[in-house]
């Protein structure tokens, strides 16, 4: 076993400690936390949606606690602007105005994790100030531009309340390598311990109660870098993505039907290039943590939904039926794609 064999390994130990260490604060949800794992480790954002108090924000709070790095969160209100992230203002003790850091730029270059929860809430305003930092991850302030080399962003909305929400763009939406559905845990076992574990009934206490910095976030750039390198995808799997690539834009050439649906006049635009990429990055990342220097179709098929489904644009008419439509259409698209 050479350096960097031995390097991957240790870090696949450590990976799979994380998971373990988050999943006693967040039970019932062993596959999510895998997800967002492997975006971690693909250095990927994170976008959660799921109904009103399944613990989204839990589980996200859970992964920043033992991630470690600096850490700002803000909250999504309909009243929030851009500015507010950056800065805020205040009347000081002398009585004179006061001019602060915002959450986005007080870490400076340590900050690793920023959290924005209910993100449905900011304006489309706000959302454009964080594309920006989720694409460059860097922003312009005070006649200088601050970068965040670590940054990644969790981002969790419902899918209940419709009010005084505004509807994520596709340009946003793109930027997350991951939108990841959460829902209730499925088992009574579950359910019985987070209604009547006491445990669970204080998350401040519950997340507190976990490791922290359980890894060196500066190195995870790195890390990343040499599992992309190391991993590798045969030229058979290259063939397979190519054509899950191309059924998502033309997915009646592939035989795909669903009910009450044209599906010629379905897609308005398939998965872009980003998107595909961030697929095999993902997929390089699920075959890591299961001990494989090689791609193969299971890892493609673990992240496919959850790294593609977001970044399909329907015809208008279909938008507003996304949530119902885009479940039975990907497991179309990996029913209907022969793999190899």
């Amino acid at each position: 076993m050479d350096r960097n064999d031995a390097l991957l390994t240790d870090w696949r130990q450590r990976a799979l400690a994380l998971e373990v260490e988050v999943a006693k604060a967040v039970i019932g949800q062993s596959r999510v936390i895998r997800l967002i794992n492997t975006a971690v480790f693909a250095r990927g954002h994170v976008l959660l949606q799921g109904d009103v108090g399944v613990g989204k924000t839990t589980l996200l709070r859970a992964f920043a606690q033992v991630l470690g790095g600096d850490f700002a969160r803000t909250e999504g209100t309909i009243d929030l602007m851009p500015n507010d992230l950056i800065y805020y203002t205040y009347i000081s003790a002398d009585g004179r105005p006061a001019v602060e850091h915002g959450p986005l730029i007080r870490h400076g270059e340590d900050l690793a994790i920023f959290f924005f929860n209910e993100i449905n809430r900011a304006r489309p305003q706000v959302h454009s100030l964080l594309l920006r930092v989720m694409a460059e991850r860097s922003v312009s302030a005070f006649n200088r531009e601050f970068r965040f080399p670590h940054l990644l962003v969790f981002a969790d909305r419902n899918r209940v309340e419709r009010e005084e929400t505004f509807e994520i763009s596709s340009a946003a939406r793109d930027r997350f390598m991951m939108e990841i559905t959460i829902d209730a845990p499925a088992t009574d076992a579950d359910r019985r311990r987070l209604i009547f574990d006491p445990r669970f009934h204080d998350t401040d206490t519950l997340v507190g109660a976990l490791q922290s910095a359980m890894v060196a976030y500066r190195e995870l750039n790195a890390l990343a870098a040499a599992i992309q390198s190391t991993v590798q995808a045969s030229d058979t799997l290259e063939t397979y993505a190519m054509h899950l690539w191309r059924a998502t834009a033309v997915p009646g050439e592939y035989g795909i039907h669903l009910s009450d649906i044209d599906i010629d006049q379905l897609m308005l635009a398939g998965a872009s290039p980003r998107g595909m990429s961030m697929l095999l990055r993902a997929a390089r990342v699920a075959a890591w943590l299961e001990g494989r220097s090689y791609v193969t179709p299971e890892d493609v098929q673990a992240v496919f939904v959850e790294t593609i489904a977001h970044r399909l644009c329907y015809q208008p008419v279909f938008e507003l039926r996304r949530q119902e439509i885009s479940g039975p259409l990907m497991a179309g698209i990996l029913a209907s794609v022969a793999a190899p």
